[in-house]
């Protein structure tokens, strides 16, 4: 005779974890439909940033195709939307890679202007009052193409030293997909809309590690703060230089938990080790962000 006693305690138990996997790294996020405009603001992104050509290629940051994708994203993005982190840049990957990534973008961010100009730097701030001339200047410019109205209060144009394809000083994004992150001593994933792409990669065990050699003048670590986070040390060069402790009283999706400034760019490795802090052990990675 089937046990339906036991069969309601493996339901139950089943259903507390699930409680309290949601209250850790918050709800996962299915959208069913695409956000409103994603057609004109692919089409208008394309023209922009490479007239529509699918065979472009930018001779200084090696972007590639109709959106101007790095190659390091393309490979972390095509790994996770297409499951081949070797997938061939085809107009139809490009398209299928782009349209998933703004899809996440907008579910994160809440507007195409926003989108536009993460996009475009990297920096998820959705103030306009906080963009450079530049960044105002080319939000504008899809917003125009869209159709859409252009931004608010004054109509920044391009600084003299600057042209639309080649804007100086561009961050490069690695987030926690990217396969140039190294991850070792057990980390998982969290999927909630307000991280970059929908997920960040976190890890308990005191140890675990995530490193990344990279070659700029900055460094920053984007991840979640809340009350069940914990403190990390972070090591540039080998060196420990913060222990960061990211445990706030309300959870926030995005904060800069650390921040380094070189004096001149040149190669580095910087290293995040849990320690493992009692009753708040988390600590996650959402984007390393390397200064141009």
């Amino acid at each position: 005779m089937p046990d339906a006693a036991g069969r309601l305690r493996a339901v139950t138990s089943a259903l507390v974890a699930a409680v309290l996997l949601v209250g850790l790294v918050g709800p996962a996020i299915t959208r069913a439909v695409d956000p409103p405009n994603l057609d004109r603001f692919m089409d208008a992104l394309g023209a922009v940033e490479s007239n529509g050509r699918y065979d472009a290629v930018n001779a200084t940051s090696g972007a590639i195709g109709k959106y101007q994708i790095l190659p390091s994203n393309w490979r972390a993005w095509s790994l996770r939307y297409l499951g081949n982190a070797s997938a061939a840049p085809t107009p139809d990957n490009q398209d299928t890679v782009a349209r998933r990534k703004l899809t996440d973008l907008y579910d994160w961010l809440g507007d195409w202007a926003s989108v536009a100009h993460w996009w475009l730097t990297g920096n998820g701030d959705r103030d306009p009052n906080h963009w450079s001339d530049f960044s105002r200047w080319y939000v504008d410019r899809i917003l125009a193409t869209m159709g859409e109205p252009l931004l608010p209060a004054r109509r920044a144009t391009p600084p003299t030293t600057q042209t639309p394809a080649q804007p100086a000083a561009q961050s490069q994004i690695f987030d926690d997909s990217n396969l140039a992150i190294e991850f070792s001593g057990g980390w998982d994933e969290a999927q909630f809309a307000r991280y970059n792409g929908g997920q960040v990669r976190y890890a308990v065990q005191p140890g675990a590690t995530a490193s990344l050699a990279f070659t700029g003048t900055s460094i920053a670590w984007i991840g979640p703060k809340g009350p069940t986070r914990g403190q990390a040390k972070v090591y540039v060069d080998e060196e420990l230089v913060a222990t960061v402790d990211v445990y706030a009283s309300r959870f926030r999706a995005r904060a800069e938990l650390f921040r380094m400034t070189f004096d001149r760019q040149g190669t580095h490795t910087i290293a995040i080790e849990v320690v493992g802090t009692p009753g708040r052990e988390v600590i996650a990675v959402d984007e390393l962000v390397v200064g141009g």
